[in-house]
């Protein structure tokens, strides 16, 4: 078939088309303010398209060498810039992880446009776009209602660890981990922490958040 070879046209409707795919997947990172938005989908998704087509056309002219060469180094290769976009903030939460996947899957839709592979990029560029935009929500709710929340706590001087730790216990709720911010104990007159506080059952996290911040000494408390 025509569009299956690299011709003129094929090589437009490809770029175009990686275009479009590309930027539907980055729109929602691009709304969320995140490290790689829509223009950098849009270039990742554009330069391995491009990739494939300048590997089908070196093949469909000489008719010799690997035609999944240059390919198989765009799957490897974009991880270095997946890479760049995750981040461990100074509370140990990593973020970003979305964000990664979601450039190395924008990678992998430019791969198969750019071999003319449409019904499979369009069905795959669908399904991250859904996965990214549609499934947020259900994410999030998911997530709220675990046993298990993470959280960033500061104590004024002259409440204990202990104290706190007694205090979540008559929660009914259990401290799995602690650990300490010596950033913020040693600059301020508070104490910072890290803690993973667990549920005996499922419970919504903004409710536990609402009676851990009762404990008397507690100034400052954060989901992370």
């Amino acid at each position: 078939m025509v569009l299956r070879d690299v011709t003129y046209w094929a090589i437009v409707l490809r770029i175009l088309t990686a275009v479009i795919c590309g930027g539907a997947i980055g729109l929602e990172r691009g709304l969320k303010n995140r490290p790689a938005g829509m223009r950098t989908y849009m270039l990742v998704c554009v330069g391995a398209c491009l990739i494939m087509l300048t590997n089908q056309y070196l093949f469909q002219v000489t008719g010799a060498g690997d035609p999944m060469r240059l390919g198989a180094q765009v799957v490897s290769g974009i991880g270095f810039l997946g890479a760049g976009t995750i981040i461990v903030t100074r509370h140990n939460q990593i973020k970003g992880l979305t964000t990664a996947a979601g450039l190395w899957s924008a990678a992998g839709v430019g791969l198969a446009l750019g071999v003319g592979f449409y019904e499979a990029a369009l069905v795959a560029g669908f399904a991250i776009f859904v996965v990214l935009t549609l499934l947020q929500r259900w994410d999030d709710r998911m997530h709220s209602k675990t046993r298990l929340v993470e959280i960033y706590v500061e104590l004024e001087q002259g409440t204990t660890v202990g104290y706190f730790i007694r205090g979540v216990r008559q929660l009914d709720l259990e401290i799995n981990n602690l650990q300490m911010d010596a950033e913020i104990t040693s600059e301020s007159n508070v104490r910072g922490m890290i803690a993973t506080i667990k549920a005996h059952r499922r419970s919504d996290h903004a409710q536990m958040m609402e009676k851990i911040r009762k404990i008397k000494g507690v100034t400052y408390l954060e989901e992370l």
